[in-house]
């Protein structure tokens, strides 16, 4: 049988993938719609940077989550991690602090019903410094899940007590750090059976010597360049079996590879049973690490390929994934940067990687995003994952020096169409729709649906905001997003 088009047909035949794809992120079929939930869930951190006219680089940072079974009890409960009170001058001798209950950090019991509980001093995990994220990890192998969290000063190790609360044992345990630490992830490196800390910093920053940085001319005072600081070295921390760690960064091969570090995550990037770390640095190359299988790794970024994007540029690397994407096996990457550089998604071609933003889609949707957590995730559990941001720009006056781009900013879902995306956040719910001050997000499944939640914290002049995902057919996942007034 002969088909035969008329003019219309034809020309819209011709149009093919293009127009195709348009009308496709138009109408998505049977996905997720997110709807806000704030006032029942009883989730009510703020989470408080404590801006100041000094423009304190850290204040750009703060604003971390994590999702553990702490009593287990088959729930997920949320750890919130918090800034700290400054001072519009903070001279040597004065640190920030945490005492007021409005900077704790906090934890959340899940009570099965849809609500939480604030269990922070119950179970003696309000904190101190200014905090930046968590890590979970049960690194005595007691079957409770600890806590690592990162600061800008002393970091702290909480070890579950399996009776709702938790000890601080960073001085025991000898991992305290110093410095700025952004990050931290709990892997074994070396095979023996126990977690391992690897700990990502981000630069050498005194609060006590912070420089202007701005147009003076103007009388605008801006977040200095990262470029204006030195680099300093990611830690790792050992697991001796006995309640304590030993640094071995030096002899771990990372003593003399400095970074920028703001993100940090692991994977057997080329499937030799080994996991693999990867850094997301900012405006600095960045960093792979290949595990040779002798408790020592070897920078392997630009060999991979992942050392810089396509244009042979760095980037400031923020939010980070390393997961694989396109259901082949291997483990890409994905990093999160600032507005105009566009995020980079890599893939992974059995060992090394390919530059596919723009080929993905992904180019021309985030060139005027910035992108903090995120995941790949298959919200629509369609089998592929899709990719979740929690998206603003570092500089809350950006607006005057870039008119196009925006510091608040709304959350980000990105589709996964066979290895493809397609922007559907319009199709989210009002959740979706909101421009806020976003940075770090968590993932799991909080009511034991089979569908994954996000949890993201958001800051700025916006309370609270929470939503659990009714999809609009038989499909269920959750948002949550958590800010400061």
């Amino acid at each position: 049988m002969i088909h035969r088009l008329d003019r219309r047909s034809f020309l819209l035949a011709a149009a093919g993938g293009s127009l195709g794809s348009r009308l496709r992120a138009q109408a998505p079929p049977k996905l997720p719609v997110f709807a806000d939930v704030t006032a029942s869930s009883g989730v009510n951190f703020r989470c408080n940077a404590s801006k100041t006219p000094e423009k304190y680089l850290i204040e750009t940072m703060v604003g971390g989550v994590a999702m553990l079974d702490y009593d287990g009890d088959g729930r997920l409960d949320l750890f919130f991690v918090n800034g700290a009170a400054l001072a519009e001058k903070m001279p040597a001798g004065k640190e920030p602090d945490k005492s007021d209950p409005k900077f704790w950090n906090r934890l959340y019991h899940n009570n099965g019903d849809g609500t939480f509980t604030d269990v922070t001093a119950k179970a003696g995990v309000k904190g101190h410094s200014y905090g930046m994220g968590a890590a979970a990890g049960d690194y005595d192998n007691d079957g409770r899940p600890d806590r690592y969290v990162t600061t800008y000063g002393r970091n702290i190790l909480y070890h579950n007590n399996g009776d709702g609360t938790f000890t601080d044992v960073t001085e025991k345990a000898g991992v305290a750090a110093g410095g700025w630490s952004s990050a931290a992830c709990w892997v074994d490196y070396d095979r023996d059976g126990r977690l391992d800390l690897i700990v990502s910093r981000y630069l050498r920053w005194d609060i006590h010597l912070n420089p202007w940085c701005g147009d003076r001319n103007a009388g605008i005072r801006a977040y200095c360049h990262p470029e204006l600081f030195s680099p300093v070295t990611h830690l790792v921390y050992h697991n001796n079996g006995d309640g304590t760690f030993t640094d071995v960064t030096a002899k771990a091969g990372l003593g003399k590879l400095p970074g920028n570090g703001l993100g940090i995550a692991f994977n057997d990037f080329d499937r030799d049973g080994w996991p693999d770390i990867l850094v997301a640095n900012d405006k600095l190359p960045q960093q792979l690490f290949r595990n040779n299988h002798d408790g020592t790794f070897a920078e392997a970024a630009l060999a991979a390929g992942v050392a810089y994007d396509e244009d042979g540029a760095t980037f400031s690397g923020m939010g980070v994934n390393f997961e694989d994407y396109d259901n082949d096996g291997w483990p890409d990457i994905f990093i999160g940067d600032l507005a105009n550089q566009r995020y980079a998604l890599y893939r992974n071609r059995k060992g090394t990687f390919d530059y596919v933003t723009g080929a993905t889609g992904l180019g021309s949707i985030s060139v005027r995003h910035s992108g903090w957590g995120t995941a790949f995730v298959d919200y629509d559990n369609d089998g592929w994952k899709d990719l979740f941001v929690a998206q603003s720009h570092v500089m809350d006056n950006i607006e005057l020096s870039q008119p196009a781009v925006r510091y608040l900013e709304p959350l980000l879902m990105l589709r996964n169409v066979k290895g493809k995306f397609e922007d559907v956040s319009k199709f989210c719910g009002p959740a979706f729709q909101r421009p806020m001050a976003a940075r770090g997000a968590a993932f799991g499944d909080l009511d034991n649906d089979g569908f994954v939640d996000v949890v993201s914290i958001r800051w700025g002049r916006r309370a609270t905001a929470m939503a659990s995902a009714r999809a609009s057919v038989a499909s269920r996942t959750r948002v949550l997003s958590n800010g400061r007034r």
